[in-house]
């Protein structure tokens, strides 16, 4: 286990390495970069994304020792392939700058940021998780049963609804939009939560954050609790289980200390794949329409304003978080079931 463990950390390196690299040169290539925003600021041309290529500034009549500056400043005045070397070193070392607009180091922004996407992704998977199994054993002990049928078209529906719709749709009924006033409709906490007691602040936080976690959570139960189903039916048909029965155990001894542990292999195995897909790509939409300044919004803004430092420190950090998160996924594996061994991966 000790040697695929570090097999699995020296494929980090090279990991990151292709990906950090194909992003810095696409991104690089891409038009309208920092520099020619700047100059369309200073010079009231255009809104974002209209930018122009600084050669029809200077071709304008532009001063080109401000150009000059307005390029060091951002770090341009480098060749392309100094810029990719110092960014890698500085990498290595956790140094991110500073976002170009914000004034703040990458790193603080990151964090300051991050309480919001965790508590998203982290209540939401909790939510899937914990109505989805239940659900999905009770679906294979009643297989072909009318509530068997009733469950699959009901978690269908909620699957193909779009994340964004069901929370406008949640917004219309309970934030005050037509119907009830019974939940806020925009931020994480209220404004005087500073003054809170403890339990206020518990209440308070809970009370903000139901409606955008129902919004993440329902297009996730379809495949877990499909899963679920399709896992325990497989269990229940093998062989151990009619052996089970026959030495005179009962149906919940059987389901619990025999079919649970082997069809959950799989699930809870996924848990961290699972958190991640949400923290880092299902939150944009909800952050946006609840105001909720996650990381998926500074996400967003960084790609639309061409803020480098933040966008490839985001992309460093969540790369090497997805890398460890997947290590972390298969040795669950081997702590559900022993039997699994990797060494001979």
């Amino acid at each position: 286990m000790k040697q695929y463990i570090f097999k699995r950390l020296l494929l980090i390196i090279p990991t990151l390495l292709g990906i950090m690299t194909l992003n810095f040169f696409i991104i690089q290539a891409a038009p309208g970069g920092p520099v020619e925003q700047m100059i369309a600021r200073l010079e009231g041309v255009g809104g974002q994304g209209e930018v122009q290529p600084t050669s029809v500034y200077k071709n304008q009549g532009l001063d080109e020792e401000m150009i000059a500056k307005i390029n060091a400043l951002y770090g341009f005045d480098k060749p392309l392939l100094e810029r990719y070397i110092l960014m890698l070193k500085n990498y290595l070392c956790f140094e991110f700058g500073s976002s170009f607009y914000k004034n703040t180091a990458v790193i603080d922004l990151l964090l300051e940021k991050l309480p919001v996407s965790i508590s998203l992704g982290l209540w939401s998977t909790l939510l899937i998780y914990l109505i989805s199994i239940p659900l999905g054993i009770q679906k294979a002990l009643k297989e072909g049963s009318t509530f068997d049928s009733i469950t699959s078209t009901l978690i269908i529906i909620g699957n193909a609804i779009p994340t964004f719709l069901f929370a406008l749709i949640l917004i219309i009924f309970f934030a005050g939009g037509t119907y009830f006033n019974l939940f806020p409709l925009r931020g994480i906490i209220g404004d005087d939560f500073a003054n809170l007691s403890l339990f206020g602040k518990i209440k308070d936080y809970f009370w903000h954050i139901t409606l955008p976690v129902i919004s993440l959570s329902i297009g996730g139960f379809a495949t877990l609790t499909l899963l679920s189903k399709n896992s325990f039916l497989e269990e229940i048909h093998k062989q151990y289980v009619q052996l089970a029965f026959a030495k005179g155990l009962n149906e919940s001894q059987v389901l619990y200390r025999h079919i649970f542990r082997n069809a959950m292999l799989i699930i809870i195995a996924s848990i961290p794949s699972a958190l991640l897909g949400i923290l880092l790509s299902g939150s944009l939409l909800i952050e946006i329409i609840f105001s909720l300044d996650g990381l998926g919004l500074l996400g967003y803004e960084s790609i639309i304003t061409r803020d480098y430092p933040v966008i490839f420190g985001s992309l460093y950090l969540f790369t090497l978080f997805g890398l460890i998160v997947g290590l972390i996924s298969d040795l669950l594996y081997t702590f559900i079931d022993p039997r699994i061994n990797f060494q001979r991966v």
